[in-house]
Protein backbone atom coordinates (compact mmCIF):
# COMPACT_ATOMS: atom_id res chain seq x y z
CA UNK A 1 0.00 0.00 0.00
CA UNK A 2 1.29 3.39 -0.90
CA UNK A 3 2.51 5.79 1.92
CA UNK A 4 3.80 8.88 2.44
CA UNK A 5 6.78 10.22 3.42
CA UNK A 6 7.34 10.82 7.38
CA UNK A 7 9.65 9.74 10.08
CA UNK A 8 9.09 6.46 12.46
CA UNK A 9 10.93 6.12 15.46
CA UNK A 10 9.27 3.14 16.97
CA UNK A 11 6.25 2.89 19.68
CA UNK A 12 5.35 4.55 22.49
CA UNK A 13 3.95 2.80 26.38
CA UNK A 14 0.53 1.80 25.95
CA UNK A 15 0.51 1.43 22.33
CA UNK A 16 -1.29 -1.88 21.41
CA UNK A 17 0.77 -2.81 18.79
CA UNK A 18 3.49 -3.32 21.07
CA UNK A 19 4.60 -1.99 25.00
CA UNK A 20 7.87 -0.92 25.48
CA UNK A 21 9.98 2.13 27.23
CA UNK A 22 10.38 4.15 24.16
CA UNK A 23 8.03 7.08 23.56
CA UNK A 24 7.33 7.98 19.87
CA UNK A 25 4.55 8.85 17.97
CA UNK A 26 1.91 6.63 15.98
CA UNK A 27 2.48 6.74 12.64
CA UNK A 28 -0.35 7.41 9.74
CA UNK A 29 -1.09 7.18 6.09
CA UNK A 30 -3.89 9.01 3.99
CA UNK A 31 -5.09 7.42 0.84
CA UNK A 32 -7.28 9.95 -1.61
CA UNK A 33 -9.25 9.45 -4.38
CA UNK A 34 -11.46 11.74 -6.34
CA UNK A 35 -11.43 15.69 -6.71
CA UNK A 36 -9.40 19.06 -5.42
CA UNK A 37 -11.79 19.18 -2.60
CA UNK A 38 -11.01 15.54 -1.33
CA UNK A 39 -6.73 16.38 -1.66
CA UNK A 40 -7.74 19.46 0.00
CA UNK A 41 -9.37 17.38 2.95
CA UNK A 42 -6.90 15.13 3.40
CA UNK A 43 -4.51 17.64 3.83
CA UNK A 44 -6.58 18.71 7.18
CA UNK A 45 -6.83 14.83 7.93
CA UNK A 46 -3.03 14.88 7.48
CA UNK A 47 -2.90 18.36 9.62
CA UNK A 48 -5.36 17.13 12.63
CA UNK A 49 -3.28 13.81 12.92
CA UNK A 50 -0.14 15.56 13.19
CA UNK A 51 -0.89 18.18 15.77
CA UNK A 52 -2.79 15.05 17.65
CA UNK A 53 0.41 13.65 17.59
CA UNK A 54 1.00 11.06 14.85
CA UNK A 55 3.58 11.18 12.25
CA UNK A 56 3.08 10.69 8.94
CA UNK A 57 4.74 7.07 7.64
CA UNK A 58 7.63 6.69 5.31
CA UNK A 59 7.03 5.38 2.00
CA UNK A 60 8.51 2.01 2.33
CA UNK A 61 6.52 1.28 5.75
CA UNK A 62 3.04 -0.48 4.76
CA UNK A 63 2.08 -0.83 8.45
CA UNK A 64 1.20 2.17 9.27
CA UNK A 65 -0.63 2.71 12.65
CA UNK A 66 -3.38 4.66 10.81
CA UNK A 67 -4.82 3.86 7.37
CA UNK A 68 -7.17 6.46 6.28
CA UNK A 69 -9.05 6.27 3.12
CA UNK A 70 -10.88 10.18 1.85
CA UNK A 71 -13.00 8.19 -0.61
CA UNK A 72 -15.02 9.54 -3.18
CA UNK A 73 -18.89 9.04 -4.88
CA UNK A 74 -18.22 10.59 -7.95
CA UNK A 75 -15.97 8.16 -9.63
CA UNK A 76 -16.94 5.74 -11.92
CA UNK A 77 -16.99 2.08 -9.34
CA UNK A 78 -15.26 3.90 -6.41
CA UNK A 79 -16.86 1.93 -3.87
CA UNK A 80 -15.52 -1.72 -5.75
CA UNK A 81 -12.06 0.52 -5.36
CA UNK A 82 -12.38 0.99 -1.59
CA UNK A 83 -13.83 -2.14 -0.48
CA UNK A 84 -10.45 -3.89 -2.98
CA UNK A 85 -8.36 -2.05 -1.15
CA UNK A 86 -9.71 -2.83 1.86
CA UNK A 87 -10.19 -6.44 1.71
CA UNK A 88 -5.89 -6.57 0.81
CA UNK A 89 -5.89 -4.63 4.05
CA UNK A 90 -7.59 -7.25 6.11
CA UNK A 91 -4.99 -9.75 6.54
CA UNK A 92 -1.90 -7.26 7.34
CA UNK A 93 -4.27 -5.73 9.85
CA UNK A 94 -4.56 -9.39 11.31
CA UNK A 95 -1.20 -9.57 11.52
CA UNK A 96 -0.95 -6.38 13.65
CA UNK A 97 -2.94 -5.95 15.98
CA UNK A 98 -4.04 -2.54 17.03
CA UNK A 99 -3.35 -1.25 13.45
CA UNK A 100 -6.31 0.93 12.90
CA UNK A 101 -8.12 1.91 10.03
CA UNK A 102 -10.54 4.93 9.27
CA UNK A 103 -12.88 6.07 5.98
CA UNK A 104 -14.05 9.52 5.36
CA UNK A 105 -15.18 11.19 2.14
CA UNK A 106 -18.07 11.35 0.12
CA UNK A 107 -18.60 7.67 0.05
CA UNK A 108 -18.66 7.69 3.32
CA UNK A 109 -21.72 9.99 4.31
CA UNK A 110 -23.29 7.91 1.52
CA UNK A 111 -22.69 4.25 2.58
CA UNK A 112 -22.50 5.15 6.34
CA UNK A 113 -23.08 2.01 8.54
CA UNK A 114 -22.99 -0.47 5.45
CA UNK A 115 -18.69 0.46 5.40
CA UNK A 116 -18.33 -1.64 8.74
CA UNK A 117 -20.92 -4.45 8.13
CA UNK A 118 -19.23 -4.93 4.53
CA UNK A 119 -15.65 -4.35 6.00
CA UNK A 120 -16.11 -4.92 9.97
CA UNK A 121 -12.70 -4.76 11.16
CA UNK A 122 -12.58 -1.14 10.00
CA UNK A 123 -12.30 1.11 13.14
CA UNK A 124 -13.73 4.66 11.87
CA UNK A 125 -16.20 5.89 9.72
CA UNK A 126 -16.88 9.31 8.95
CA UNK A 127 -18.26 11.90 6.76
CA UNK A 128 -17.48 15.54 4.94
CA UNK A 129 -19.15 17.32 7.57
CA UNK A 130 -17.15 16.36 10.34
CA UNK A 131 -13.67 15.82 9.15
CA UNK A 132 -12.00 17.57 12.45
CA UNK A 133 -13.70 14.67 14.89
CA UNK A 134 -11.17 12.23 13.70
CA UNK A 135 -8.54 12.11 16.10
CA UNK A 136 -11.72 11.41 18.74
CA UNK A 137 -12.99 8.57 17.05
CA UNK A 138 -9.47 6.94 16.49
CA UNK A 139 -9.33 7.21 19.90
CA UNK A 140 -12.57 6.66 20.87
CA UNK A 141 -12.25 3.22 18.77
CA UNK A 142 -8.72 2.01 19.87
CA UNK A 143 -10.14 2.39 23.82
CA UNK A 144 -13.69 0.65 23.25
CA UNK A 145 -12.24 -1.73 21.13
CA UNK A 146 -15.64 -1.11 18.57
CA UNK A 147 -16.27 0.31 15.65
CA UNK A 148 -17.08 4.00 15.72
CA UNK A 149 -19.38 5.60 12.87
CA UNK A 150 -20.19 9.06 13.20
CA UNK A 151 -22.09 11.17 10.20
CA UNK A 152 -23.07 14.86 10.40
CA UNK A 153 -25.83 15.71 8.49
CA UNK A 154 -24.50 19.32 8.61
CA UNK A 155 -21.39 21.12 8.68
CA UNK A 156 -19.91 21.21 12.10
CA UNK A 157 -17.22 23.59 12.05
CA UNK A 158 -15.70 24.85 8.49
CA UNK A 159 -13.12 22.81 7.17
CA UNK A 160 -10.43 25.67 7.04
CA UNK A 161 -10.35 26.40 10.53
CA UNK A 162 -8.84 22.80 11.42
CA UNK A 163 -4.76 22.59 11.10
CA UNK A 164 -3.72 21.29 7.79
CA UNK A 165 -0.15 19.86 6.58
CA UNK A 166 0.13 21.29 3.12
CA UNK A 167 1.52 19.18 0.43
CA UNK A 168 3.40 21.38 -1.77
CA UNK A 169 5.73 24.68 -0.82
CA UNK A 170 4.81 26.79 -3.56
CA UNK A 171 0.89 26.29 -4.74
CA UNK A 172 -1.46 25.99 -2.16
CA UNK A 173 -5.63 25.16 -2.01
CA UNK A 174 -7.95 27.72 -0.40
CA UNK A 175 -11.66 27.11 0.35
CA UNK A 176 -13.73 29.87 0.05
CA UNK A 177 -17.09 27.91 -0.05
CA UNK A 178 -18.10 24.43 0.89
CA UNK A 179 -21.36 22.71 -0.26
CA UNK A 180 -23.67 23.16 -3.83
CA UNK A 181 -27.14 24.47 -4.20
CA UNK A 182 -27.61 23.14 -7.57
CA UNK A 183 -29.43 20.11 -8.44
CA UNK A 184 -27.53 18.61 -11.30
CA UNK A 185 -29.83 15.52 -12.25
CA UNK A 186 -25.84 13.02 -12.71
CA UNK A 187 -24.54 14.84 -9.66
CA UNK A 188 -24.84 13.66 -5.47
CA UNK A 189 -22.22 15.95 -4.29
CA UNK A 190 -24.82 18.02 -3.12
CA UNK A 191 -26.38 15.20 -1.28
CA UNK A 192 -23.11 14.83 0.48
CA UNK A 193 -22.01 17.78 0.99
CA UNK A 194 -25.00 20.03 1.78
CA UNK A 195 -25.80 23.66 0.44
CA UNK A 196 -23.39 26.20 0.20
CA UNK A 197 -21.59 27.49 2.93
CA UNK A 198 -19.52 30.72 2.04
CA UNK A 199 -16.42 31.99 3.88
CA UNK A 200 -16.18 35.69 5.26
CA UNK A 201 -13.60 37.09 2.46
CA UNK A 202 -11.55 38.50 5.50
CA UNK A 203 -11.05 35.08 6.82
CA UNK A 204 -9.91 33.42 3.41
CA UNK A 205 -7.60 36.80 2.76
CA UNK A 206 -6.00 35.93 6.00
CA UNK A 207 -5.19 32.39 5.01
CA UNK A 208 -3.67 33.21 1.67
CA UNK A 209 -1.40 36.14 3.52
CA UNK A 210 -0.56 33.00 6.06
CA UNK A 211 0.67 31.06 2.94
CA UNK A 212 1.99 33.59 1.59
CA UNK A 213 4.13 34.67 4.44
CA UNK A 214 5.62 30.67 4.35
CA UNK A 215 6.64 30.98 0.70
CA UNK A 216 3.66 29.86 -1.52
CA UNK A 217 3.68 31.70 -4.93
CA UNK A 218 0.32 30.36 -6.49
CA UNK A 219 -3.29 29.98 -4.54
CA UNK A 220 -6.10 28.28 -6.02
CA UNK A 221 -9.70 29.52 -4.47
CA UNK A 222 -11.75 26.14 -4.12
CA UNK A 223 -15.73 25.62 -4.29
CA UNK A 224 -17.50 23.21 -5.50
CA UNK A 225 -18.95 26.42 -7.61
CA UNK A 226 -16.44 28.97 -6.66
CA UNK A 227 -18.10 31.92 -8.68
CA UNK A 228 -21.75 31.86 -6.45
CA UNK A 229 -19.24 32.58 -3.79
CA UNK A 230 -21.35 35.13 -1.72
CA UNK A 231 -25.02 33.71 -1.94
CA UNK A 232 -25.28 33.17 1.25
CA UNK A 233 -24.34 37.10 2.22
CA UNK A 234 -25.80 38.64 -0.25
CA UNK A 235 -23.38 39.64 -2.41
CA UNK A 236 -23.45 38.52 -6.05
CA UNK A 237 -20.27 40.37 -6.98
CA UNK A 238 -18.04 38.85 -3.90
CA UNK A 239 -16.13 36.48 -6.27
CA UNK A 240 -14.68 39.54 -8.49
CA UNK A 241 -13.90 41.36 -4.86
CA UNK A 242 -11.96 38.42 -3.73
CA UNK A 243 -10.31 37.82 -6.74
CA UNK A 244 -9.12 41.85 -6.68
CA UNK A 245 -8.27 41.52 -3.37
CA UNK A 246 -6.13 39.20 -4.00
CA UNK A 247 -4.33 41.32 -6.08
CA UNK A 248 -2.96 43.63 -3.16
CA UNK A 249 -1.23 40.48 -1.27
CA UNK A 250 2.33 41.42 -1.86
CA UNK A 251 4.80 38.09 -2.67
CA UNK A 252 1.42 36.26 -4.10
CA UNK A 253 2.02 35.48 -7.57
CA UNK A 254 -0.48 33.56 -9.39
CA UNK A 255 -4.09 33.30 -8.40
CA UNK A 256 -6.43 30.47 -10.03
CA UNK A 257 -9.98 29.18 -9.39
CA UNK A 258 -12.08 26.05 -9.77
CA UNK A 259 -14.37 25.41 -10.57
CA UNK A 260 -16.92 28.27 -11.45
CA UNK A 261 -20.41 27.14 -13.12
CA UNK A 262 -21.64 29.32 -16.41
CA UNK A 263 -25.11 30.37 -14.55
CA UNK A 264 -23.38 32.28 -12.16
CA UNK A 265 -20.64 33.89 -14.04
CA UNK A 266 -20.26 37.47 -14.73
CA UNK A 267 -19.04 40.25 -16.19
CA UNK A 268 -17.26 41.78 -13.46
CA UNK A 269 -15.70 38.40 -12.77
CA UNK A 270 -14.20 38.60 -16.38
CA UNK A 271 -12.55 42.25 -15.97
CA UNK A 272 -11.11 40.95 -12.47
CA UNK A 273 -9.50 38.31 -14.37
CA UNK A 274 -8.38 40.79 -16.71
CA UNK A 275 -7.30 44.05 -14.49
CA UNK A 276 -5.45 41.83 -11.23
CA UNK A 277 -2.09 41.35 -12.49
CA UNK A 278 -1.87 37.90 -10.38
CA UNK A 279 -4.64 36.07 -11.77
CA UNK A 280 -3.78 33.42 -13.84
CA UNK A 281 -5.56 33.77 -17.55
CA UNK A 282 -6.94 30.30 -17.33
CA UNK A 283 -10.45 29.02 -17.26
CA UNK A 284 -11.92 25.64 -16.11
CA UNK A 285 -15.12 25.92 -16.94
CA UNK A 286 -17.31 22.42 -17.04
CA UNK A 287 -19.38 22.68 -20.18
CA UNK A 288 -20.60 18.61 -19.82
CA UNK A 289 -22.85 18.60 -23.05
CA UNK A 290 -22.82 21.15 -26.22
CA UNK A 291 -26.80 20.06 -26.60
CA UNK A 292 -29.28 22.61 -24.98
CA UNK A 293 -31.61 19.43 -25.07
CA UNK A 294 -29.72 17.53 -23.30
CA UNK A 295 -28.20 20.43 -21.01
CA UNK A 296 -32.05 20.68 -19.88
CA UNK A 297 -32.35 16.75 -18.78
CA UNK A 298 -29.07 17.53 -16.70
CA UNK A 299 -30.58 20.38 -15.01
CA UNK A 300 -27.65 22.59 -15.83
CA UNK A 301 -29.55 26.40 -16.27
CA UNK A 302 -27.70 27.72 -18.89
CA UNK A 303 -27.51 26.81 -22.78
CA UNK A 304 -24.77 26.08 -25.19
CA UNK A 305 -25.09 30.06 -26.60
CA UNK A 306 -24.96 31.44 -23.13
CA UNK A 307 -21.86 29.35 -22.55
CA UNK A 308 -19.92 30.52 -25.90
CA UNK A 309 -21.16 33.87 -24.88
CA UNK A 310 -18.84 33.82 -21.80
CA UNK A 311 -15.39 32.24 -23.67
CA UNK A 312 -16.00 35.07 -26.62
CA UNK A 313 -15.95 37.76 -23.08
CA UNK A 314 -13.17 36.09 -21.55
CA UNK A 315 -11.07 35.77 -25.12
CA UNK A 316 -12.22 39.77 -25.98
CA UNK A 317 -10.81 40.55 -22.23
CA UNK A 318 -7.85 38.13 -22.67
CA UNK A 319 -6.82 37.01 -25.87
CA UNK A 320 -4.13 34.91 -24.26
CA UNK A 321 -6.35 33.10 -22.10
CA UNK A 322 -6.43 28.97 -21.86
CA UNK A 323 -9.92 27.65 -21.76
CA UNK A 324 -10.75 23.77 -20.03
CA UNK A 325 -13.56 22.44 -19.57
CA UNK A 326 -15.51 18.75 -18.40
CA UNK A 327 -17.30 16.56 -20.65
CA UNK A 328 -20.33 14.38 -20.10
CA UNK A 329 -20.86 12.03 -23.40
CA UNK A 330 -23.61 9.40 -23.11
CA UNK A 331 -26.07 10.81 -20.76
CA UNK A 332 -29.58 9.72 -20.91
CA UNK A 333 -31.11 10.26 -24.02
CA UNK A 334 -28.56 11.83 -25.66
CA UNK A 335 -29.24 11.43 -29.79
CA UNK A 336 -26.47 11.47 -32.66
CA UNK A 337 -27.64 14.89 -33.05
CA UNK A 338 -26.75 15.98 -29.33
CA UNK A 339 -23.43 14.51 -29.87
CA UNK A 340 -22.45 16.29 -32.83
CA UNK A 341 -23.42 19.65 -30.70
CA UNK A 342 -21.31 18.70 -28.62
CA UNK A 343 -18.34 18.24 -31.23
CA UNK A 344 -19.37 21.76 -32.50
CA UNK A 345 -19.52 23.39 -29.28
CA UNK A 346 -15.73 21.59 -28.98
CA UNK A 347 -14.86 23.30 -32.18
CA UNK A 348 -15.62 27.00 -31.42
CA UNK A 349 -14.61 26.80 -28.38
CA UNK A 350 -11.11 25.75 -28.92
CA UNK A 351 -10.36 24.51 -25.77
CA UNK A 352 -6.79 23.73 -24.68
CA UNK A 353 -7.53 20.65 -22.69
CA UNK A 354 -11.08 18.84 -21.79
CA UNK A 355 -11.86 16.38 -19.50
CA UNK A 356 -14.05 13.98 -20.87
CA UNK A 357 -16.04 11.46 -19.55
CA UNK A 358 -18.28 8.48 -20.28
CA UNK A 359 -21.74 8.96 -18.46
CA UNK A 360 -22.30 5.89 -15.93
CA UNK A 361 -24.80 5.67 -13.40
CA UNK A 362 -24.38 6.93 -9.62
CA UNK A 363 -27.25 5.40 -7.69
CA UNK A 364 -29.00 7.73 -5.59
CA UNK A 365 -28.92 10.63 -8.98
CA UNK A 366 -31.98 11.54 -10.71
CA UNK A 367 -30.37 10.30 -13.73
CA UNK A 368 -29.94 6.65 -12.77
CA UNK A 369 -33.37 6.10 -12.90
CA UNK A 370 -34.19 7.88 -16.14
CA UNK A 371 -35.20 6.19 -19.22
CA UNK A 372 -33.33 5.43 -22.33
CA UNK A 373 -29.90 4.64 -20.62
CA UNK A 374 -27.55 4.30 -23.68
CA UNK A 375 -25.42 1.04 -24.15
CA UNK A 376 -22.08 0.73 -23.56
CA UNK A 377 -20.72 0.40 -27.39
CA UNK A 378 -22.49 3.60 -28.48
CA UNK A 379 -21.07 5.28 -25.34
CA UNK A 380 -17.91 4.37 -25.75
CA UNK A 381 -18.26 5.38 -30.03
CA UNK A 382 -18.80 8.84 -29.15
CA UNK A 383 -16.24 8.83 -26.34
CA UNK A 384 -13.35 8.19 -29.13
CA UNK A 385 -15.00 10.62 -31.35
CA UNK A 386 -15.01 13.30 -28.74
CA UNK A 387 -11.21 12.84 -27.60
CA UNK A 388 -9.73 12.45 -31.20
CA UNK A 389 -11.77 15.89 -32.40
CA UNK A 390 -10.26 17.41 -28.33
CA UNK A 391 -6.80 16.44 -29.36
CA UNK A 392 -7.16 17.58 -32.95
CA UNK A 393 -7.84 21.07 -31.56
CA UNK A 394 -5.75 21.05 -28.27
CA UNK A 395 -2.64 19.95 -30.34
CA UNK A 396 -3.66 22.56 -32.69
CA UNK A 397 -3.68 25.55 -30.09
CA UNK A 398 -0.27 24.39 -28.16
CA UNK A 399 1.19 24.60 -31.70
CA UNK A 400 0.78 28.43 -31.71
CA UNK A 401 2.94 28.76 -28.95
CA UNK A 402 5.99 27.03 -30.32
CA UNK A 403 8.85 29.90 -30.30
CA UNK A 404 7.41 31.88 -27.56
CA UNK A 405 8.63 32.24 -24.20
CA UNK A 406 6.73 31.48 -21.39
CA UNK A 407 6.93 31.69 -17.45
CA UNK A 408 6.90 28.42 -15.67
CA UNK A 409 6.71 27.70 -12.10
CA UNK A 410 8.88 24.52 -11.16
CA UNK A 411 6.66 21.52 -10.05
CA UNK A 412 7.48 18.50 -8.61
CA UNK A 413 5.78 15.12 -10.63
CA UNK A 414 4.38 16.78 -13.38
CA UNK A 415 6.69 15.40 -16.03
CA UNK A 416 6.97 10.69 -15.21
CA UNK A 417 9.97 10.85 -17.95
CA UNK A 418 12.02 13.74 -17.12
CA UNK A 419 14.33 12.27 -14.81
CA UNK A 420 15.03 9.72 -17.86
CA UNK A 421 15.20 13.04 -20.50
CA UNK A 422 16.94 15.21 -18.49
CA UNK A 423 14.12 17.66 -17.81
CA UNK A 424 12.22 19.47 -15.18
CA UNK A 425 8.57 20.30 -15.34
CA UNK A 426 5.83 23.02 -14.50
CA UNK A 427 3.39 24.79 -15.42
CA UNK A 428 3.12 27.90 -17.48
CA UNK A 429 1.01 30.99 -16.25
CA UNK A 430 -2.20 29.55 -18.39
CA UNK A 431 -1.77 26.25 -17.19
CA UNK A 432 -0.04 24.12 -19.49
CA UNK A 433 2.29 21.67 -18.30
CA UNK A 434 5.93 22.73 -19.81
CA UNK A 435 8.53 19.99 -19.92
CA UNK A 436 12.02 22.23 -19.97
CA UNK A 437 15.62 21.74 -20.18
CA UNK A 438 17.87 22.13 -17.56
CA UNK A 439 21.36 22.18 -19.81
CA UNK A 440 22.82 25.99 -20.46
CA UNK A 441 24.18 26.55 -24.26
CA UNK A 442 27.60 25.23 -22.93
CA UNK A 443 26.86 22.24 -21.69
CA UNK A 444 26.20 23.06 -17.93
CA UNK A 445 23.35 21.16 -16.13
CA UNK A 446 21.36 23.44 -13.75
CA UNK A 447 19.36 20.64 -12.14
CA UNK A 448 20.63 21.05 -9.17
CA UNK A 449 20.15 24.37 -8.93
CA UNK A 450 16.77 24.43 -9.75
CA UNK A 451 14.20 23.65 -7.27
CA UNK A 452 10.11 23.26 -7.33
CA UNK A 453 8.85 26.68 -6.43
CA UNK A 454 11.46 28.61 -8.41
CA UNK A 455 10.59 30.41 -11.68
CA UNK A 456 11.98 29.88 -15.00
CA UNK A 457 11.90 31.73 -18.27
CA UNK A 458 11.96 29.46 -21.53
CA UNK A 459 11.15 29.31 -24.79
CA UNK A 460 8.63 25.95 -26.44
CA UNK A 461 10.10 24.09 -28.75
CA UNK A 462 7.81 21.29 -29.41
CA UNK A 463 3.98 20.90 -28.81
CA UNK A 464 2.17 17.99 -27.73
CA UNK A 465 -1.60 17.81 -27.56
CA UNK A 466 -1.51 17.55 -23.58
CA UNK A 467 1.94 19.15 -23.06
CA UNK A 468 4.83 21.11 -24.35
CA UNK A 469 8.58 20.99 -24.43
CA UNK A 470 11.42 23.70 -23.98
CA UNK A 471 14.54 22.08 -25.30
CA UNK A 472 16.90 24.93 -25.60
CA UNK A 473 18.34 26.56 -22.80
CA UNK A 474 16.20 28.41 -19.89
CA UNK A 475 15.79 31.62 -20.58
CA UNK A 476 16.05 32.71 -17.41
CA UNK A 477 15.92 31.57 -13.49
CA UNK A 478 14.65 33.08 -10.36
CA UNK A 479 15.11 31.62 -6.92
CA UNK A 480 12.10 31.95 -4.74
CA UNK A 481 11.41 31.15 -0.85
CA UNK A 482 9.15 28.26 -2.32
CA UNK A 483 12.22 27.00 -3.58
CA UNK A 484 14.17 27.24 -0.36
CA UNK A 485 10.99 25.83 1.52
CA UNK A 486 11.84 22.67 -0.69
CA UNK A 487 15.25 22.58 -0.92
CA UNK A 488 14.83 22.38 3.12
CA UNK A 489 12.23 19.77 3.13
CA UNK A 490 9.55 22.40 4.98
CA UNK A 491 5.51 21.49 3.97
CA UNK A 492 3.74 25.03 4.64
CA UNK A 493 0.96 24.34 7.50
CA UNK A 494 -1.75 26.10 8.40
CA UNK A 495 -2.92 26.38 11.76
CA UNK A 496 -6.51 25.39 13.45
CA UNK A 497 -8.37 24.79 16.31
CA UNK A 498 -8.60 22.04 17.52
CA UNK A 499 -11.40 22.29 19.67
CA UNK A 500 -10.62 19.71 22.66
CA UNK A 501 -9.28 17.42 20.55
CA UNK A 502 -6.92 14.51 22.47
CA UNK A 503 -3.07 14.21 21.78
CA UNK A 504 -2.13 10.78 20.56
CA UNK A 505 1.42 11.24 20.80
CA UNK A 506 4.41 10.24 23.18
CA UNK A 507 4.37 13.20 26.18
CA UNK A 508 6.95 15.50 25.52
CA UNK A 509 9.34 15.10 28.10
CA UNK A 510 7.77 12.50 31.08
CA UNK A 511 10.17 10.05 32.22
CA UNK A 512 9.76 6.48 31.03
CA UNK A 513 7.99 3.82 32.96
CA UNK A 514 9.30 1.25 34.56
CA UNK A 515 8.77 -1.93 33.26
CA UNK A 516 5.35 -3.69 33.80
CA UNK A 517 2.80 -0.57 34.14
CA UNK A 518 0.39 -0.07 31.84
CA UNK A 519 -0.39 3.39 30.29
CA UNK A 520 -3.61 4.63 29.92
Amino acid sequence: MPVGGGHRTGRYPGSPRGRGTKRVARTYNVVTYGCQMNVHDSERISGLLEQAGYVRAVPTDDTPDIVVFNTCAVRENADNRLYGNLGRLRPVKDKHPGMQIAVGGCLAQKDRGDIVRKAPWVDVVFGTHNIGALPVLLERARHNAAAEVEILEALDVFPSTLPTRRESTYAGWVSISVGCNNTCTFCIVPALRGKEKDRRPGDILSEVRALVDEGVLEVTLLGQNVNSYGVEFGDRYAFGKLLRACGDIDGLERVRFTSPHPKDFTDDVIAAMAETPNVCHSLHMPLQSGSDDVLRAMRRSYRSERYLGIIEKVRAAMPDAAITTDIIVGFPGETEADFQRTLDVVREARFSSAFTFQYSKRPGTPAATMDDQLPKQVVQERYERLVAAVEEITWAENKRLVGETVEVLVAVGEGRKDERTGRMSGRARDGRLVHFATETADGESLAGQIRPGDIVHTTITYAAPHHLNADGAPVAHRRTRAGDAAEAGRSPRTPGVLLGLPTIGAPPVAPAPAAGCAAH
